[in-house]
């Protein structure tokens, strides 16, 4: 297997080129090679409804995939969707080896594709650089094992881990490096979600301001209808906005017709909008993955409540010491070390002067 994993990895970053196009369906990178081991055809899926990546790789090698054989990061599917299963184009090539970075899983195709791969009489490699094949799918696979939405949140630190002063004051934590990074991030995810509090105490735009990115839907928690149309959140500007609240009053509120206002339900407490029912209703809404940029309490009420998948945490070489200065995750009540939220990080880049660190949150036994 170790002799695929080179192009395992240009599967990869070729199809990380669709990042933010792809949903519902999965990022998929695929290369042919002839039958000496040569490259002859390689192709991604670009856009949902588009070619599958198998179909592009192997449209390009034309008539050199007989015997060749095919590397694609996630398993071929066997059913008809938007286009053809790809297996019967695969089998119809001619191709004598297929090498899969993991297995797919939507029930639907889950180890047909192989299955009938095999039954053709083609030699499948299964697993090659299979975490990494997750990792770049991992929205795509918690959406078609939980049928749930992927939750990440994005957070600029200090090393003692504060993202603002007790006076509100937190521009810039990070350089404009790293804050280039996040226009990236958001152009991955459907939506992004703040509360109201980041809305009234940074009136930020929540967008993607780099050309040929898209800006994600908003999401706006505010339980008491504090913030107004007058908010840069609230702008006209074509992307849609979900406005959760627990005001019976929101009818007699005035926002732009892009805003839609969802009478919420509480939580346990009967204090805060109940989390689990905003993921819901944006999972109906056909929103796949959700970036939480937002202060210490609702990231904290996230966490705390076991919804949280993923963290974006760009840490800066500052120290502000000060025991009201504002935290990026508040309310969790761990008082026991062994019961900390765990993480596992799968990436750290130094982004000078910065740090960035991607973890994921373990799942819960």
């Amino acid at each position: 297997m170790k002799k695929y994993n080179n192009i395992m990895k240009k599967c990869i970053r070729l199809a990380s080129k669709a990042i933010g196009k792809t949903l519902p369906n999965p990022m998929v990178g695929a290369y042919v090679l002839d039958e000496f081991d040569n490259i002859v055809g390689y192709g991604y899926h670009k856009c949902y409804g588009s070619l599958h990546a198998e179909v592009e790789a192997i449209k390009m090698a034309g008539e050199k995939t007989k015997n060749g054989t095919l590397i694609v990061n996630l398993e071929p599917c066997s059913h008809y969707g938007k286009t053809p299963p790809c297996v019967d184009l695969i089998i119809k090539s001619d191709i004598k080896k297929v090498v899969i970075g993991m297995v797919d899983p939507n029930p639907i195709v889950r180890g047909n594709g192989i299955k009938k791969l095999e039954e053709a009489g083609i030699e499948v490699i299964k697993n090659v650089l299979n975490e990494q094949c997750q990792l770049l799918n991992a929205t795509f696979i918690k959406n078609m094992e939980e049928q749930k939405i992927f939750v990440a949140i994005k957070t600029a630190t200090t090393l003692d881990g504060k993202i603002a002063t007790s006076n509100n004051s937190s521009k810039w934590i990070t350089s404009p490096k790293a804050r280039r990074i996040v226009q990236k991030i958001r152009n991955s995810y459907d939506a992004i979600l703040t509360s109201a509090n980041t809305i009234i105490n940074d009136n930020p735009y929540l967008n993607c301001r780099v050309k040929n990115y898209k800006s994600p839907i908003r999401v706006v928690l505010d339980s008491n209808l504090r913030t107004t149309n007058d908010y840069n959140v609230y702008k006209d500007d074509g992307v849609k906005v979900y406005l959760f609240t627990l005001n019976d009053n929101f009818k007699n509120i005035y926002f732009n017709k892009n805003v839609t206002i969802v009478k919420a339900p509480c939580d346990k407490s009967k204090k805060h909008i109940n989390l689990e029912f905003v993921l819901n209703f944006l999972y109906k809404e056909g929103i796949r993955n959700v970036l939480i940029e937002a202060g210490g309490t609702l990231n904290g009420a996230f966490i705390k409540e076991n919804l949280c998948d993923k963290l974006y945490h760009f840490i800066s070489p500052k120290v502000i010491s000060d025991n009201k200065a504002k935290s990026w995750a508040n309310g969790c009540d761990v008082f026991d070390i062994n019961n900390a939220k765990k993480l596992s990080i799968k990436k750290t880049k130094f982004i000078d002067p910065d740090l960035f660190v991607i973890a994921f949150f373990e799942k819960l036994s």
